[in-house]
């Protein structure tokens, strides 16, 4: 019996994209306020203005 070792390969790469990409979205929800906290805190010294933080994390305005 001759095994088709292409397709084989091709699935087990797939599960592996598979597995980081929910890896990756985890990470980036777990953690995306406070990316965005940090994205605000730059864009406010950019436009010379104060940075006050928010009740949570990615709620940071310039003001």
């Amino acid at each position: 019996m001759k095994l088709n070792k292409k397709g084989q390969a091709l699935v087990e790469y797939l599960l592996i994209i598979a597995v980081i990409s929910v890896i990756v979205v985890s990470v980036v929800k777990l953690f995306g306020g406070y990316l965005q906290d940090a994205m605000t805190k730059s864009s406010c010294r950019l436009v010379d203005k104060e940075y006050v933080e928010g009740k949570n994390p990615g709620e940071g305005t310039c003001r």
